[in-house]
């Protein structure tokens, strides 16, 4: 008999940062600092366990908030900010929540690598910036520095949304 072995999300060391720097150090570093809190909620769960619904009748899952999380990675940083010609992560005809809804507990390694892929390339789409830069949303300018407070108040709103989740998966709370 071959054994099977079930993926389960690694552990994560969060960065410290720096609380009294600039903006531009501060920003970014408090952006990578809610996403490896994010990363650090999900440590030693399987599959099965990240594509587990919170509450029924809502669909919200872990799995679901990590190919979230990834496609606004994308979205903001490298098709608004950066205009890269890319094309989005999930095909738009499915739907806006597609992200949500098309779960496989057996893709959740493969979901879990492309937020960590998202991450490296906005940040790699960002680094150069300055926070002044701005892009154009719906006829009117965003700029890079409000584009990482808009990321900070996304990863901190599903971060708690993340511990509710995590919570009723294994009974387990953290930081």
């Amino acid at each position: 008999m071959i054994a099977v072995m079930t993926w389960t999300a690694p552990e994560v060391t969060r960065p410290s940062g720096d609380t009294a720097a600039d903006e531009r150090v501060l920003l970014p570093s408090l952006l990578d600092w809610h996403r490896s809190t994010f990363l650090h909620k999900l440590a030693g769960l399987t599959g099965e366990q990240l594509a587990t619904a919170s509450v029924p009748p809502s669909n919200l899952t872990l799995l679901g908030l990590i190919r979230h999380l990834a496609k606004v990675e994308r979205i903001w940083f490298r098709l608004h900010y950066a205009a890269q010609d890319i094309g989005p992560l999930y095909d738009p005809a499915l739907g806006k929540d597609h992200d949500f809804e098309a779960l496989d507990a057996d893709q959740a390694e493969e979901a879990y690598d492309t937020l960590l892929e998202e991450i490296r390339l906005a940040d790699e789409a960002a680094a150069g910036g300055s926070l002044d830069d701005t892009f154009d949303l719906g006829g009117d300018p965003f700029s890079l520095r409000m584009l990482y407070v808009h990321m900070i108040g996304e990863y901190a709103r599903h971060n708690g949304h993340a511990d509710l989740i995590r919570e009723r998966v294994d009974g387990h709370t953290g930081a």
